[in-house]
């Protein structure tokens, strides 16, 4: 009987062997990592470092001053974002002193005020060209063609997302949705936007910032992003349209900048093939109310 056994025994014993031997695992592959190009974290250089120091001028100690009046005592920390911004539009742009600067009025922990600078992307902590063009690439403004503006604005900067040009005078950021879906494809520059774009409606664009920054002496790393260079005045009666735009731009030296908002024949979000609903005049009262004396 143990001779039976034993060849039914060893074929057991071995079949367990191969099943372990043939145990799976598995296996990792391990890819070159994507580092981002602006990180969350500070490294000190010769344009960025706490050495370096920053102070807000008579102008905005007085905006400060009306930003604090409107936040209790015990709560003023709550103006760390509008303080930021004070700040970044006077040095040009988010500094690890100007975050500091904010810190010590607002009588907060340096690392406080570092987290939303770091976290909210309106905030650059790194220098910036003289306009900040920002181009939206989210669903609607694909849709509609925000391929080519991305591509106009390339051909013509030479630069891609995160890039600034050599004479400091453009920056270009790729963005997400900046509310403007109606009037897709857009594109904001510094603190305007410009809207119902083309490819060839933004390459004048970019033609007219740059023509207008370099004839009146405003290109480059001008503290500000306004600039107090080559101040621009209104070019002549506006039409219509064009004051119900805000105006028809900005002409000086000979540079003209289009008025933000659509670049088209629209005035506002309005349909672009005009009126569709609502065509006839509204009815009177004496046509809808009944006119024999009954409820």
């Amino acid at each position: 009987m143990s001779s039976k056994l034993v060849p039914w025994t060893l074929r057991s014993g071995s079949s367990a062997l191969r099943s372990c031997a043939r145990q799976q695992r598995r296996s990792f592959q391990v890819s070159a990592a994507s580092r981002s190009s602006d990180l969350n974290v500070h490294r000190n250089t010769s344009y960025n470092n706490p050495s370096i120091p920053f102070q807000f001028n008579e102008q905005n100690e007085k905006l400060i001053q009306e930003v604090l009046s409107r936040y209790p005592s015990q709560y003023k920390k709550a103006a760390v974002m509008p303080l930021l911004d004070l700040g970044q539009r006077q040095h040009g742009f988010t500094s690890i002193s100007v975050m500091n600067e904010v810190a010590r009025i607002l009588e907060m922990p340096p690392m406080r005020v570092y987290e939303v600078a770091t976290f909210y992307t309106m905030y650059n902590r790194n220098p910036i060209g003289r306009f900040h063009v920002q181009c939206c690439t989210t669903t609607p403004c694909q849709l509609r063609g925000s391929d080519g503006v991305m591509k106009a604005i390339e051909e013509f900067t030479g630069l891609h997302h995160g890039e600034t040009t050599e004479d400091k005078m453009f920056t270009f950021s790729e963005v997400e949705c900046l509310g403007a879906c109606v009037n897709a494809p857009m594109v904001q520059i510094n603190d305007d936007y410009y809207e119902d774009l083309t490819p060839e409606t933004t390459t004048q664009l970019l033609t007219a910032l740059k023509q207008a920054a370099e004839k009146t002496g405003a290109g480059g790393h001008a503290p500000g992003l306004g600039g107090d260079a080559g101040k621009f005045e209104p070019s002549g009666k506006p039409t219509e349209r064009q004051m119900k735009l805000g105006g028809e731009g900005y002409t000086a030296q000979g540079a003209t900048i289009p008025a933000p908002g659509p670049l088209s024949n629209r005035i506002s979000c309005e349909n672009a093939k005009g009126k569709t609903t609502l065509l006839n005049d509204p009815p009177t009262a004496e046509q809808i109310l009944r006119q024999d004396g009954a409820l």
